[in-house]
């Protein structure tokens, strides 16, 4: 599959800046690095859809206004290339022990390059979790966990790189190579640009995709 950055999608909204989360970068033992964001809220969205979305967001496209667009590039239509299952879990789904291979260049920036394939722990209506292995080592894992509002829900994710303590100072040593500063800062914005892009769309295509396969089953 073409790693290549293609053509940005058409922007039908804006991002939501910086200043709409909380976000930071936090030093851990042996200098592992966790870059968090605490997101806005997102607003008619409960923790249900989020939990379909993460078990969905690598299959097939999504129709707006009338044109079908991949919907893992439409979550950013700027830093995407790809997301594919390269295993499903046992029951069929995208949730846990399901692997996703994923492509991105965070900011089109062609040096923060993210490919990867990545392991799902947990998926449901808490949180989302997943994780890069190579060589039998834990490189990076990524934490959602889904909180209700008022409103709708709150997303709070991290970064944590390496995504174990058990490379000890080895750990500190593989941080400038897995994520230097510039693309530690440059996931943070990327972050707080694709959760908020969910309000826009993820509403009207769960409650069209999630019903149909509702009468599926």
């Amino acid at each position: 599959m073409s790693t290549h950055l293609p053509d940005p999608l058409p922007l039908y909204w804006q991002f939501k800046p910086m200043s709409s989360a909380s976000a930071g970068v936090q030093t851990l033992n042996y200098g592992r690095k966790k870059f968090w964001v605490k997101h806005d809220v997102l607003k008619n969205v409960t923790a249900a859809m989020l939990a379909w979305w993460f078990g969905h967001f690598a299959e097939g496209d999504v129709e707006i206004q009338g044109r079908l667009f991949n919907r893992y590039r439409v979550w950013h239509p700027l830093d995407r290339v790809y997301a594919r299952y390269v295993r499903r879990a046992p029951d069929g789904s995208g949730g846990p022990e399901a692997q996703i291979a994923l492509c991105e260049y965070l900011g089109r920036n062609p040096h923060y390059k993210i490919e990867a394939v990545s392991t799902i722990e947990k998926l449901d209506e808490t949180g989302f979790i997943h994780n890069v292995h190579r060589g039998g080592v834990l490189l990076a894992r990524m934490e959602h966990m889904f909180t209700k509002t008022v409103d709708g829900t709150r997303d709070e994710n991290c970064l944590i790189v390496p995504g174990t303590r058990r490379l000890g100072p080895v750990a500190g040593l593989l941080v400038p190579f897995l994520f230097p500063d510039g693309k530690g800062q440059a996931w943070l914005k990327h972050s707080i640009e694709e959760i908020g892009m969910l309000e826009n769309f993820l509403p009207e295509l769960y409650g069209r995709e999630a019903k149909q396969e509702s009468v599926i089953d």
